[in-house]
């Protein structure tokens, strides 16, 4: 009876082993599923976040095609405002238009005076631009100082001490001005031939000086639409205002600063209304604190009386034709970083009455020119003798006997 009892037990012992190992198996791929799954999930998750990634990208790009596409918008200002659906605009052109307003444009976001962008087909007011200075003016500011000293500009003692006393001390000792109770010059102008060095001391002040220098060419604020001269003039002062302390230098003056005719063209009349404003920047209501300005022209002959009173340049600096002293100045100045041998300074200062500075370095130039032609590493007293008679042949067949110099001698 104990034997089939125990026969019976062996094969249910075996049976629960054959379970539990099933169970276990069981247990283990529903954890290796549980885990798959888990990653699938993360998967997902991970797959998704990629594809909202990708479609923000492809909207981005949709857009930048859209406004790639889109046509170009115009830049005006903004004048007045008549109700929150109107205002008057003034485009690029100077053309003044009635035009709707963008009414997703909060109301103390439009305000007179702003630069606004404006739909090219029906010129309606889309966006408000921030202020930026124009480029031609912005570009205008010397960021990197020229190399040129005063000791670079020789034969101008008195004038180099003048422009010094007018722009340099005011700004950097403005208390002596104070103390005797005077106010400082406004602006210099130097007037004389081309060539003669006013640039040069122009660059010059620019290298001694820590303030802001700007220098703008007179034909650069002649524009050719209405308005457009004027807010530039205005642009530039109010560039070196924000940059004081500053120095404005505006080279051939004479383009905008001309006398002012009754039978003008528009085109005349515009020069005109650009220097109308630029007589007010000079004495307007705001003052021009640690701000100076040089002017220079070869033609004073021509240019407005309104531009010459006191008050406005108050100093005229007349840059001449370089006398005996100042011809040997220059020459030296040339010729001590040049490789010469056995020259006669006196004789080739004496063949070269009447040069200006610019003519002198020419001279240094061609005669150094005429040396390599040569083969030879070295310039002689003849060098500079051919170098002397071409300078002078030039000077005859291109008429510079009877140019606008003649107001000088």
């Amino acid at each position: 009876m104990s034997d089939m009892v125990g026969d019976v037990g062996t094969p249910t012992k075996d049976i629960m082993s054959t379970n539990d190992e099933d169970l276990k198996k069981l247990e283990d791929d529903f954890k290796n599923l549980q885990d798959q799954t888990q990653d699938l999930i993360n998967e997902r998750a991970h797959m998704e976040s990629e594809i909202r990634s990708l479609k923000k990208r492809a909207n981005r790009l949709d857009d930048e095609v859209r406004s790639l596409k889109s046509p170009p918008l115009i830049v005006g200002h903004l004048e007045d405002i008549l109700d929150q659906e109107r205002g008057i605009v003034r485009s690029s052109n100077g053309t003044v238009f009635q035009v709707a307003l963008n009414q997703r444009l909060t109301p103390n976001v439009l305000k007179p005076g702003v630069r606004v962008a404006l739909n090219q087909d029906t010129l309606a007011v889309i966006e408000v631009l921030h202020d930026a200075w124009d480029p031609m003016v912005s570009g205008a500011e010397m960021v990197e100082r020229p190399d040129i000293d005063y000791d670079s500009v020789a034969g101008l003692e008195e004038q180099k001490q003048y422009v010094r006393e007018a722009i340099e001390l005011p700004l950097n000792s403005p208390e002596l001005f104070e103390k005797v109770g005077v106010e400082p010059p406004k602006g210099i102008l130097l007037v004389g031939p081309p060539g003669c060095g006013k640039t040069l001391l122009a660059k010059a002040v620019a290298n001694h000086t820590e303030a802001t220098f700007i220098r703008m060419v007179g034909s650069e604020l002649a524009q050719k639409y209405i308005g457009e001269g004027g807010r530039m003039v205005r642009e530039l002062f109010s560039l070196a205002k924000e940059k004081a302390p500053s120095i404005i230098f505006l080279d051939e003056i004479d383009a905008i600063g001309a006398k002012r005719l009754d039978g003008s063209t528009s085109g005349d009349r515009e020069v005109q209304r650009t220097l109308m404003q630029l007589l007010a920047e000079l004495d307007g209501f705001d003052v021009l604190e640690n701000v100076k300005i040089i002017a220079a022209t070869n033609r004073p002959d021509i240019l407005d009386e309104a531009l010459l009173r006191p008050g406005r340049f108050d100093r005229v600096i007349e840059i001449p034709i370089p006398d005996e002293v100042g011809r040997k100045a220059i020459f030296k100045l040339n010729i001590d970083k040049m490789s010469t041998k056995k020259i006669q300074l006196k004789q080739v200062v004496d063949k070269t009455n009447g040069f200006s500075g610019a003519e002198i370095k020419a001279t240094c130039v061609e005669a150094g020119m005429i040396a390599i032609r040569e083969g030879r590493g070295y310039i002689t007293q003849s060098d500079f003798m051919d170098s002397i008679k071409r300078i002078n042949l030039k000077k005859i067949k291109g008429g510079l006997k009877d140019s606008p110099d003649t107001i000088y001698s």
